[in-house]
């Protein structure tokens, strides 16, 4: 449905949702990692425009989710980055399933500070 010099954007053959699109960088990257940068914010770019697609598009979607899984314990089974575009209407019966913890303010002004540092590196 879209291709430019950076990716190309295809309709999920598994579909979470009608009109569930996947938006793929066609150079190889296993992981987020490895992925350019300048080709990791041209996926969301496209991402975001296929968003708007959706809605304008008989898909006529009320909301949209991107999804991405990076590594194994995140749910990524095929081992190329890819976003997935899924749109959203009431009752669709897709949805994140967690669960919510409330942690003391301490420990995430500790886990900021450590990413912060990561962040730096």
């Amino acid at each position: 449905m879209y291709e430019d010099d950076d990716v190309l954007a295809f309709m999920d053959i598994r579909p979470m949702t009608p009109g569930h699109v996947l938006v793929v960088p066609k150079v190889v990257a296993r992981s987020l990692a490895e992925l350019d940068p300048v080709v990791g914010g041209k996926l969301f770019q496209v991402g975001q425009r296929v968003a708007a697609a959706l809605r304008a598009s008989e898909v006529g979607c009320d909301g949209v989710n991107f999804f991405l899984a990076d590594g194994v314990t995140a749910g990524q089974e095929v081992f190329h980055v890819h976003l997935h575009v899924i749109p959203r209407t009431p009752g669709d019966g897709f949805g994140l399933r967690g669960r919510p913890t409330s942690p003391p303010r301490a420990d995430l002004d500790y886990l900021a500070g450590s990413i912060r540092g990561a962040l730096s590196r």
